[in-house]
């Protein structure tokens, strides 16, 4: 974990609701950067907003040293941090929080992401093609419009199934028929899922009914990303137990069959 000065190199809008931020980081290495790991960015130098907000890594990239992130403009936070330009500097804190877990000569993965979610499942596709493992994307959001980064996932090797609630095609009983399909056709041997409570409901029923690995990475509000406030909890199924764990210092990656949801 480091406190970092990073250079933005641009910050833009890419579609109604959301922006794409690139960063360049200096002084340490990000190939240490694992998918799923998150940052903390003041998103001004002002006093107010005052609390940082958590940003999961959208792609890590070793050649020029930089990050980027995906993210939804909706609060006080994320509406400063659209403003900021190119060449100003954002106060980071990071990375923090665990990894996904890749299986060991996986032959197949499929990743199910709602609206920006797929922030964080992206540097894990964009992982997963260059070790030459299928992987498969469900991208569900509320139009099409609000669908990103397909076409970079594509262009890394990546199959994209599109779904949205305009059209209805994201209809639960269809997003597990198409899920169903891609599991049938391929040889899938483990989910990972980020985004949307009622599809992460429906990827634990799917793997526990066809016996996969399975991963989730958790979307909360934090207050200092360091387990010191207990802003960012949730329970666990532990054997019999129920206990309640902080997203920042367990996960945000956890087992799926494990999570209360």
């Amino acid at each position: 974990m480091r406190l970092t000065n990073g250079e933005i190199i641009f910050n833009e809008q890419i579609s109604s609701r959301y922006c794409h931020i690139k960063v360049a980081i200096n002084g340490w290495k990000v190939n240490g950067v694992k998918p799923g790991q998150f940052f903390h960015i003041k998103t001004c130098d002002d006093y107010f907003p005052l609390l940082r907000r958590p940003f999961s890594i959208y792609r890590i990239n070793e050649k020029d040293n930089t990050l980027e992130f995906l993210y939804l403009v909706k609060g006080e936070g994320t509406k400063v941090l659209a403003a900021r330009k190119p060449k100003e500097f954002l106060d980071i804190l990071g990375p923090l929080g665990n990894t996904f877990t890749v299986k060991e000569r996986s032959q197949g993965m499929l990743i199910v992401a709602r609206g920006v979610g797929i922030a964080t499942l992206s540097a894990l596709a964009f992982a997963a093609g260059k070790q030459g493992i299928p992987c498969y994307a469900i991208l569900s959001a509320r139009s099409m419009d609000d669908i990103l980064v397909e076409k970079e996932l594509n262009s890394a090797g990546i199959y994209t199934f599109l779904v949205n609630d305009m059209d209805g095609t994201s209809d639960p009983k269809l997003v597990e028929a198409l899920a169903e399909e891609i599991i049938s056709n391929h040889q899938i041997d483990s989910i990972y899922t980020c985004g949307s409570k009622r599809l992460s409901i429906l990827m634990k029923e799917m793997t526990e009914r066809h016996q996969l690995f399975a991963e989730i990475a958790l979307e909360e509000n934090m207050g200092c990303a360091m387990g010191a406030c207990f802003a960012c909890v949730c329970d666990i199924k532990d054997g019999d137990e129920i206990r309640t764990i902080r997203i920042c210092q367990d996960g945000p990656v956890l087992p799926l069959d494990k999570v209360v949801l």
